[in-house]
């Protein structure tokens, strides 16, 4: 039985396998990104095709790939945890807190600003309404997307993407006084 459906996954590797890749390329910004999204489509596949038959495998493909395009954009565009560090119109003169965040040196001065940084945000985020924190931790901090998070809950998605904003603006306002506390002492 197992070696039926695993025949049936390279059979529709085979048949769809090409097509569904450029399907994907023609929609993503990177090759690298359309062969993740690939991947979790044969995934999903080898997942479902174990529990139940699927009766038109083509149709069901593009629209998974359809649907982890979607997903990807969803999650992508809308404000990342590199938005709080930056309001988008800082000079080359100022110093760039995800430099310091996210960069490899260790130094006394990195790892300070880094606990600093990640005491604050949490105190901010305890300042937060429960379901703003809450969608920001799962998104940012837990990396779940909002469709996973609108599964878990029963929440509209779009509910989930406005509390984001309004918490991502709360903690940008309260990340800027720490940046600007820090440049000025």
């Amino acid at each position: 039985m197992t070696e039926d459906k695993n025949s049936n996954v390279l059979k529709a590797i085979a048949a769809y396998g090409k097509n569904l890749l450029s399907f994907i390329r023609r929609r993503v910004k990177s090759d690298a990104d359309a062969e993740d999204i690939l991947q979790d489509v044969w995934y999903q596949l080898s997942a479902v095709i174990n529990t139940s038959p699927i009766e038109q495998t083509g149709a069901w493909l593009y629209r998974v790939a359809r649907n982890k395009i979607t997903d990807k954009y969803r999650k992508h565009t809308e404000w990342l945890l590199d938005d709080l560090l930056t309001d988008g119109d800082e000079t080359d003169d100022e110093p760039n807190f995800s430099e310091i965040l996210l960069s490899d040196t260790r130094t006394p001065e990195t790892e300070y600003v880094r606990n600093l940084f990640w005491e604050q945000l949490f105190v901010a985020l305890n300042e937060l309404p429960e379901e703003q924190k809450q969608v920001f931790i799962w998104q940012e901090l837990e990396d779940l997307s909002f469709q996973e998070i609108a599964d878990k809950t029963g929440v509209n998605i779009q509910t989930l993407v406005s509390r984001k904003r309004y918490a991502v603006l709360h903690l940008r306002e309260r990340l800027r006084q720490l940046y600007d506390d820090l440049i000025n002492d």
